[in-house]
């Protein structure tokens, strides 16, 4: 499915899309990479593309609670749950993710 244009998501942001009734943050890192995870913080409700974004980790704007982006991994308390992370690829300028079943 796609969720944006890569020309949307400038190198070092992350920015927050709605799509197919999902809430989602699309990361951009420095590298090239794009990695795209579920937009609400799994400690509190809170939008995590409003959080400060570096070096591949996102730190919850409500609680400071960072996830690695790549892997959805918490690093710390207070987080207790890892984010979910769809597989993405870009393809002719879009990102697109795999829907989960």
């Amino acid at each position: 499915m796609r969720v944006a244009a890569l020309g949307d998501v400038a190198a070092g942001t992350v920015v927050g899309v709605e799509a197919m009734g999902l809430n989602l943050a699309v990361y951009h890192l420095e590298s090239g990479e794009v990695c795209v995870t579920d937009n609400v913080c799994t400690h509190a409700f809170a939008l995590l593309s409003d959080g400060w974004f570096e070096n591949g980790t996102i730190e919850c704007p409500l609680h400071a609670g960072q996830f690695d982006v790549r892997t959805g991994k918490g690093l710390g308390a207070p987080v207790e749950e890892d984010l979910r992370v769809f597989r993405t690829r870009v393809e002719d300028g879009a990102i697109l993710i795999e829907l989960p079943g």
